[in-house]
Parts: structure tokens; sequence; C-alpha cells
């Protein structure tokens, strides 16, 4: 008996090592692939805020001068993210705001919204997605230009009504098959426009003493 107890006693330790081992290599793994995307995606953010704004309409270093931006519904952000401002010449001339779609259709859709002074679009990136390849993916930039259609737009062009996908009644181009992906692009652009109605002045404000910081 007693060497059936030690038998089996020598199995659970032998099993315990394995469990505390194999939960080590997993931790280890996750850590290492988790920092690794963590980088992948902030190294194509930093390409993608440029993209939002024309060439030659700023001077300073965005992502230098990131700012803070609170958690906010109309943004799509439950906890705090960041905001670029663009100046040129001591003059401000854009924000650049991150928002997020939550409603996409395999989760939630990374967004970066830039906002010229005037309240219109300067331009619009997808930073990050689970989107069912070959339907919802045509949202990113390098695969379709469909994305540029917001560029030029603002909260009363086109009219409240018309901030839709075309199947919906609105203004806005989808992908037959596929709309659920650009109804929420759509609706966080939207909303990225009202956040910037309702905080212009303080995003502005902001965009411009960072210039002066710099000068």
């Amino acid at each position: 008996m007693s060497e059936l107890r030690r038998h089996i006693a020598i199995t659970a330790i032998a099993l315990l090592g394995f469990s505390v081992v194999g939960a080590a290599l997993l931790s280890g793994t996750f850590e290492l692939t988790h920092s690794a995307i963590e980088d992948s995606e902030r190294a194509a953010k930093q390409v993608l805020i440029a993209q939002t704004l024309p060439a030659g309409s700023y001077d300073n270093d965005l992502v230098r001068d990131a700012r803070t931006l609170a958690a906010d519904a109309l943004l799509g952000l439950k906890r705090p993210g960041l905001y670029y401002p663009a100046s040129r010449h001591g003059e401000t001339t854009a924000v650049v705001l991150e928002a997020i779609a939550p409603d996409g259709y395999s989760g939630e859709i990374k967004l970066l919204v830039g906002i010229h002074a005037d309240g219109s679009i300067a331009g619009v990136r997808v930073v990050a997605h689970r989107e069912t390849p070959g339907l919802g993916d045509y949202i990113e930039i390098a695969k379709n230009p469909w994305i540029r259609q917001f560029e030029g737009k603002s909260l009363s062009n086109p009219a409240a009504d018309n901030w839709r996908v075309k199947k919906d009644g609105g203004r806005f181009d989808y992908l037959a098959g596929a709309t659920i992906t650009p109804r929420a692009v759509v609706k966080a652009v939207r909303n990225a426009l009202d956040y910037f109605d309702r905080h212009q002045s303080e995003l502005l404000a902001a965009a411009a003493k960072e210039s002066q910081n710099v000068r």
C-alpha cells in the first residue's frame, strides 16, 4: 500500500510540475506575441496618422505631440485614448482623433479620424479590425479606396439623414452583401465629427499650445 501511495504521490508531483511549466510557457508566449502585436499596430498607426492629413498641412511632430482623450461614448472609447494636434507655422490646422466603431461584424473597428479646424474631414483610416476577409477588409485603404469617400464631409455635409449607407437611404457606398461593416464605420465617423463639434475649442486650443511650446 505504501508503494502505491508513493507512486501516486510521484505521479501527482510530476503532473503538477508539467502544469506549472505549461502555464509558464503559455504566459510567456502570450506576453511575447501580445507585445509584438502592439508594436506592429503602433507602427502601422504612425503611418496611418500621417495619411489622415494632407501633405504639407502641418509642420509639427504629430506622434510626439499626442495628447490624452478621456473615455467617451461618442468616440467609442471605453478607456482613455489619444488625439494628435496638427499645426503649421504656429497656426492650428487639424486634429486626428482615435475612435472605435464598436459594432463591426466581428467586433471593434479602430479608426483614426483627421478633422480640419473648420470641422470638415481631412481623412479617415482604419487601424485595426477583425472583419471577414474579402468582405469587411475593403475598409482598408491598402485594399480599396472606399474610406476616402469621407474626405471633405462634415456634420452638415451631408445632412444628418444622409449619414448612412445607400442601402439605408444615405449617401455612402457599401459592398453588396457586407453592410454591417460600412454602417459601423459611417456611424463612428459621424460620431467623431459630433465629438469634435462639442469639444472644438479645447481641442484646437491644445493644438495651438503645442505649437507655441515647440517654437
